[in-house]
């Protein structure tokens, strides 16, 4: 039977020294991973924690002692494919303590709690505490595989304080430097700011350290990433733009990326900054969410269309070769035909490189359940196909104004089939012979003709920097 306890974890990163390690001596772990790249930072954080403590990550096909889920919520969608993510886990894994964490497991843990097969539902607060909680299972000391026990450790809400530090480090070139999380502008479309909390930061500081430990092991592109970087500094009385010129001297990192940053945050200033810096890359992922002033006041949202236009006007005209990335939401309550088409020219009048489109996902507990004139799921999927093609388009021409020019790729690790990719400054995938030399370095290249099918340019080698 499960039981469900509403608190504030009992126990705490700072006992782990108490935990009598050599129970996971043999023992292995394998980790599902949903959602957004700061979920797979942080996962990747728990799988060092675990790794440290002598738990090794399980190959494949071999039955686990422990499976770590970290789900998401954005949308029914996503509850769908977590719950399909854990019955997954529990099938492959039988016996194994099977914890579940993230965004779904904080909005709505009781849920999760009710899969047969689940021990574990740690809460925002208690992801980072996992050893803490395995290790007071039996079943991890003799592997009795005894499922009575299904405890929920959720924090309240207006008790989520605590900044956790993540960094990934899997099997790609970049990494995702965590600099922030949680949210204060509760769209009234989202739940994020329920599952995640206010928001927070690291330290200049502490962040670069972390960058410089990255360098220290090899690795050269770092995309900055949270729930809403451009607010960085509210608990450490900072800014993004500080961040920003610290990170730029750390040497040994080539390249900086910066994730999803709200247009109302996004500075000239730091546009400024990013095209003279010497290590930002001219690339940008701005959420718009709608390109109509009506529906973004329904929304809630913090700007409206002429402040957008300015932005990317702005980008364009210090950075014209810049990689511009914009998220929008289709059929919203309210939303009518005449917004969508007033929103869709817009749309196309912007020079940006590709659009995010996602359908409106209705979402327990949000304002927008409020509101009248719910759309039609299939004006939804008309609107969403329409916008899908847009951002075909704009991305093909994108790609081709990069045609005959010299760049410089960062090439992955990752092999695909007998070709590898990699990315430009600009954000262009590239794709060339694979040749192991050519793995985690800058390669001067100039670009070829585009590959419609992978929607990737061919990449003319020159030479290796610093060969």
């Amino acid at each position: 039977m499960v039981s469900f306890i509403l608190l504030i974890p009992q126990y705490s990163t700072t006992k782990r020294t108490m935990i009598d390690t050599t129970i996971f001596e043999n023992k292995t772990a394998v980790y599902y991973t949903l959602g957004c790249k700061l979920n797979f930072a942080e996962t990747s954080t728990i799988g060092k924690q675990l790794a440290e403590a002598g738990i090794a990550k399980a190959q494949k096909g071999q039955k686990a002692d422990v499976c770590v889920i970290n789900t998401c919520s954005v949308t029914d969608l996503a509850d769908k494919k977590s719950r399909q993510a854990i019955r997954k886990m529990i099938k492959q894994h039988p016996g194994a303590i099977v914890l579940v964490t993230g965004c779904y497991a904080q909005l709505k843990p009781a849920e999760i709690a009710d899969i047969e097969g689940v021990d574990l539902v740690l809460g925002s607060d208690q992801k980072m505490d996992v050893l803490d909680y395995i290790s007071q299972f039996d079943n991890i000391k003799n592997g009795d595989g005894d499922h009575d026990k299904g405890e929920v450790f959720v924090t309240k809400l207006n008790q989520i304080k605590k900044f956790i530090p993540s960094c990934s480090a899997d099997d790609r070139t970049r990494h995702f430097l965590k600099v922030q999380d949680g949210c204060d502008y509760y769209c009234t479309y989202c739940t994020i700011p329920f599952a995640r909390g206010r928001s927070r930061n690291g330290s200049i500081s502490s962040l670069v350290a972390q960058a410089q430990e990255v360098a220290a092991n090899g690795g050269k592109e770092i995309v900055l990433t949270g729930v809403n970087i451009g607010d960085f500094g509210k608990s450490t009385n900072e800014s993004f733009i500080d961040l920003v010129k610290e990170l730029d001297n750390v040497e040994g990192i080539e390249r900086y990326r910066i994730s999803s940053i709200e247009p109302n945050l996004l500075t000239d200033e730091i546009i400024d900054f990013v095209a003279n810096s010497k290590r930002f890359m001219p690339h940008f992922h701005i959420p718009l969410q709608s390109g109509n002033d009506e529906v973004l006041k329904l929304m809630k949202r913090k700007y409206d269309t002429s402040l957008f236009a300015h932005k990317i006007e702005k980008i364009k005209g210090v950075l014209p070769h810049a990689f511009i990335g914009v998220d929008v939401i289709v059929g919203v309550r309210g939303e009518t035909d005449e917004h969508f088409e007033d929103a869709k020219r817009f749309i196309e009048s912007l020079p940006i490189s590709q659009l995010h489109v996602f359908t409106y996902s209705e979402r327990a507990g949000t304002k927008a359940l409020e509101m009248d004139n719910p759309v039609d799921p299939r004006v939804k999927h008309e609107r969403s196909k329409a916008l899908l093609d847009i951002s075909e388009q704009k991305l093909e021409a994108f790609y081709n104004e990069n045609k005959g020019t010299a760049q410089k790729v960062l090439f992955e690790s990752a092999r695909q089939g007998h070709t590898m990719v990699g990315f430009t400054e600009n954000y262009v995938k590239v794709a060339t012979p694979y040749n192991n030399l050519f793995e985690n370095e800058v390669v001067d290249v100039t670009i070829g003709e585009l590959n419609p099918e992978t929607m990737t340019m061919e990449a003319h080698l020159t030479t290796i920097e610093n060969e």
